[in-house]
């Protein structure tokens, strides 16, 4: 098989991939699951797409089909962020309130992101640190914040202690994940600094934001500090 038929295959895999877990989420919402919990198990499943890497033949320039998936979301939140209806599947299941303008921020930033590390970083330790961090870092904090959190704080948006130390510690093991599935290996030290340097930033990030932030932060800790 040529490499642009194999990354191809791949790449249209991962797309079909991201469609049925926003589709499994919308039918579990239906059924009463919490409409925070399902955004958050989006956000961890779309972070999730860069195991296709794995099988991607980086030596073709097909290569960049990877981002597929992120780049037609890309497209699909700015038309449902504009004109979907209170019953569109994305904004049932990627919102918090059912406000289809959430999908302007937080989920379009994602998949800017996303688009980025499978272009500039493809299978390089920061892309797969970062996105182990926003994926399970970042999509597990609220979670056990907002149920369990007890200790609170507010800088720019309210956070908790148990949030925050949530997402440090899935961080950690969602880059170790990405990087030893993919890689073969993973570098514990630098896991650990970029850990510290994106649990401090999403600390002090305002609501929505983060998704870009983190990003920005663990580049800087990464390629210059």
């Amino acid at each position: 098989m040529t490499p642009f038929l194999t990354n191809t295959i791949v790449s249209v895999i991962t797309l079909i991939y991201v469609f049925v877990v926003v589709a499994v989420m919308d039918f579990f919402v239906k059924k009463g699951f919490p409409q925070d919990l399902s955004r958050k198990v989006v956000h961890i499943a779309a972070a999730s797409w860069l195991f296709c890497w794995f099988f991607i033949d980086a030596t073709h320039w097909s290569m960049y089909f990877n981002i597929l998936p992120a780049f037609v979301w890309f497209l699909l939140l700015l038309q449902k962020g504009f004109f979907a209806g209170p019953n569109d599947d994305a904004v049932k299941t990627m919102t918090r309130k059912g406000d289809r303008r959430e999908l302007l921020r937080g989920p379009l930033y994602f998949t800017i992101v996303m688009m980025v590390m499978g272009t500039y970083f493809l299978n390089s330790e920061y892309a797969l640190i970062t996105m182990g961090i926003l994926g399970f870092g970042d999509g597990l904090a609220p979670v056990v914040g907002t149920r369990y959190g007890k200790m609170k704080y507010k800088i720019f948006s309210k956070k908790t202690v148990e949030g925050s130390i949530t997402f440090f510690i899935c961080g950690i093991i969602g880059s170790i994940l990405f990087s030893q599935i993919i890689l073969g290996y993973f570098s514990f030290g630098l896991i650990i600094k970029l850990s510290i340097a994106a649990t401090v930033i999403e600390a002090l990030s305002p609501r929505d934001v983060d998704n870009l932030l983190i990003p920005i932060i663990t580049f800087l800790v990464f390629f210059i500090i």
